[in-house]
């Protein structure tokens, strides 16, 4: 189920529309499951999810004086990598209208589609999903030289990537959850954990409520006209009572 957290930036317009593009393949198993596919952080292609700048480092002797700090640096820096294990992520795009670098960038043929949807679709459609709670919120670009991320909430820094990435305009959905052992449940968690513990060996497929959280569905530029048919034929097969859409970047120019 979706949990607003203070520290998580949420769109101040809850119907800001939201893009999934993908090929067929993943398309299918989307419908097919009625589930969305989560990837495990340290799975993602940015090496630096999860990670926090070099700023926070220089800030927490002070942000943790009330403790020695070398037990700190060492059970911190544990735990900020091995928590890449437990934590799952779906991204989306923003934008109010398609874009055509999202096209190119996700896709590498011509048979893709795009869900479009909302923040709010989006947070709605794990209503009846209760095994853990999910996280919604926008990803902040920040300087990774210059700039801290704060600390008050362990998966905020999961929700921050390098200016580099500010294309992606990105709205991602997290799940995190630490997996128990005698060592956590001792207390002393940040210094006994067991990097062997995984969430899942690389994401979890989880259940959505597929009518709510899909709007329109939208089929790339540059397929072919059979392709759009089959893509409606399959939306029909599974019952999903969805417009598809060609995209409308595939019309011509007028002069």
């Amino acid at each position: 189920m979706y949990r607003d957290q203070p520290y998580i930036q949420k769109p101040q317009n809850e119907d800001v529309t939201i893009w999934r593009y993908l090929d067929l393949t993943k398309f299918l198993s989307l419908i097919d499951r009625r589930a969305l596919y989560f990837c495990r952080a340290d799975k993602l292609d940015d090496p630096f999810e999860g990670s926090y700048p070099r700023a926070n480092v220089v800030l927490r002797p002070e942000w943790y004086k009330e403790i020695p700090y070398d037990k700190v640096k060492i059970g911190l820096t544990q735990f900020l990598k091995i928590q890449r294990k437990w934590t799952v992520i779906n991204c989306w795009h923003m934008n109010e209208c398609e874009s055509a670098a999202m096209w190119r960038l996700y896709l590498k043929g011509d048979e893709g589609v795009a869900v479009r949807s909302t923040f709010k679709r989006l947070a709605e459609s794990f209503r009846n999903y209760t095994e853990n709670d999910v996280y919604i919120g926008i990803v902040r670009y920040i300087d990774y030289n210059s700039e801290f991320v704060s600390e008050r909430f362990p998966i905020t820094a999961f929700f921050t990537k390098r200016k580099s990435f500010e294309h992606e305009r990105e709205l991602r959905a997290l799940i995190h959850r630490i997996p128990t052992n005698e060592a956590l449940k001792s207390g002393d968690h940040l210094y006994m954990l067991d990097p062997t513990l995984d969430l899942c060996d690389h994401g979890l497929c989880i259940s959505v409520e597929l009518e709510v959280l899909v709007e329109k569905i939208f089929v790339s530029p540059s397929a072919p006209g059979w392709f759009a048919d089959l893509v409606r034929a399959v939306t029909r097969k599974y019952d999903l009572g969805k417009d598809v859409i060609q995209s409308s970047l595939s019309e011509d120019p007028v002069f």
